[in-house]
Order: C-alpha cells, then structure tokens, then sequence
C-alpha cells in the first residue's frame, strides 16, 4: 500500500470513573468493530501495524488504558483491575456497536477476557496474547504469602516510589536503547515508533515515559488471577491463545488453563517473546485474519 494511502487514526476522549481517557480511531465506521487492547506500561500506538493491516476491513479502536500513553492517571496512583474493565465496558457502550471482536495482549488480554466473560453477548471473537495472568504454578507461590506480607509489601513499595523521580533520558536513542533492552527482538524502526509516541518531553528538554510510575506495584484487590477461570468459563465465543516460544509465559495447555474454556485453540508463534505481534508481526496477522475469518 501506498504511504500517501496508508490509513491515519484520529484521536477522540471519554470519561470514565471520573478519568479523562484517550482512544484511536481508525476510521471505517461502517465496519465490524475491533478493539485493540495494549499491555501494561504500553501504550494504544504500539498497535499502528496491526491497525494499518486491518483498517480497511474493520473499524479499529485502540484505547490508552488509564495511566497509559495519552490517558489520565489516577489521583490517587490506584490501579484495580476492576477499574481497567468498567473503561472497557464503557467503551464498548459508548461506541453502541456491540458484538465487538477484541484483541488484548499481556494486561489488556486480561481485562478483556474478564469482560467477554461478563458480557459475553457482547463479544463475537476474543484474542489473548500471553493474557491469561499469572501461571498455576505462581498463582500456587503467592497463595503462601501470609495476607500480612502481602499488605505490608505494597505499602513499602508505595512509599519507595514516592521517593523516586521519574527517569529522564537525555536523548530519544537513550530512551530507544532502553525500549530494546526490554524487548530485544524489537528492529531499530519498531523500537523508535514505540519510543516515540511512548515518550513526553520534560522541560529541560530530557524525555520520560508517558506511564504513571505508580504502575508499579499493583495494589491488593479483589478479583486477582486466582479468579480468572471464572471469567473464562463464561466465554462463548472463539478464542483465540497466542503465545511466544521465547517467553516466560506458562503454555495453557500444558498448564491446564486452556480446559477452562468452551472453545479455545492456542498458536505458538517460534522465534517470539511476550510482545510477538512485534516479534512475529507478518505470522501474527496471518493467523489473526485466520482467526477473524473463521
């Protein structure tokens, strides 16, 4: 395609909680709905080459999660899961073109899954890219630590951000180095398109994530990963599992987790880590177009 035809997103803001958030907008209204949901410390832009592949067949949306990229933060550096979902669920309502397909990786994987279980007429397809949570068998070593541990935890490490300033990059090839040290199958293109819209410029002329360092450090809550099978056995519709052979992510099938679903297929993309829709990119569409088709 030509780059003078390429398709171009717009940018548009709801409220949600209070929260002034921000989502892309592909174009193509008339099409069937598909939103992409980014992971934690992310942002809606790192979705651009999925979005451009399938704007013209779809109508993308690709939110910035609270606390994220060109959203708001949080008064109060609270991040709950169940926050995440009610701004997806008002998405989707605002947008009133239900069912929507959904694709979410790592975080955003999660809360999507959460709200096809909860709304599951209102989804057509979901895709999880490594956004299942934790694995068995650390969900098994969490469950040891005493509630007092846990609690007590998160207060010192709330107080150790609260002291800590955010980091600045002198340079933008500071801040791209730093993006390809955390995701080393990531090309010098990707990585400075990532950076470049991940990033804000301070008033020294140094450069600082967009994400609230607040992210660091989820807060006790209720409906932690240990829940989730609730969540997935309340999904009727197609779902599509993906997942990096190079990751830490645990295999749902090998791990059991992929039982919980009524239908539920995985792929394994070689050669890919926890971002493989940047590591595999041209393999990830292939199956995603696959998987949408079906």
């Amino acid at each position: 395609m030509n780059k003078a035809t390429q398709p171009t997103p717009t940018s548009h803001f709801f409220t949600s909680l209070r929260t002034r958030l921000h989502y892309l907008d592909w174009g193509n209204p008339s099409a069937p709905p598909l939103i992409l949901v980014h992971g934690g410390f992310d942002h809606a832009r790192s979705w651009d080459w999925t979005a451009r592949s399938l704007a013209r067949d779809y109508h993308v949306i690709c939110p910035d999660l609270r606390g994220h990229g060109d959203s708001g933060w949080s008064s109060d550096g609270s991040y709950m899961m169940a926050n995440y979902v009610y701004d997806l669920a008002q998405l989707v309502e605002l947008l009133d073109r239900r069912p929507v397909t959904i694709v979410g990786h790592s975080l955003g994987g999660s809360i999507s899954l959460r709200y096809t279980g909860l709304y599951p007429e209102s989804v057509a397809r979901v895709v999880a890219i490594e956004g299942l949570g934790l694995s068995p068998d650390r969900i098994a070593e969490q469950a040891k630590r005493s509630t007092e541990e846990t609690w007590k935890g998160w207060i010192d490490t709330r107080r150790t951000n609260a002291r800590r300033s955010p980091r600045h990059y002198a340079t933008i090839e500071a801040a791209v180095a730093r993006m390809r040290e955390r995701n080393d199958h990531l090309s010098v293109e990707q990585a400075l398109h990532l950076t470049l819209h991940g990033v804000n410029r301070n008033e020294d002329g140094s450069y600082s994530w967009k994400f609230d360092p607040y992210l660091h450090g989820a807060a006790p809550q209720a409906g932690t990963d240990e829940n989730l099978p609730d969540f997935w056995r309340r999904i009727t519709c197609p779902t599509l599992l993906c997942l990096g052979l190079d990751s830490w992510a645990s295999n749902p099938i090998k791990d059991g987790r992929i039982a919980h679903f009524q239908q539920a297929r995985l792929v394994e993309f070689p050669h890919a880590g926890h971002w493989l829709h940047h590591d595999q990119f041209e393999m990830f569409i292939k199956e995603l177009r696959v998987f949408l088709a079906e």
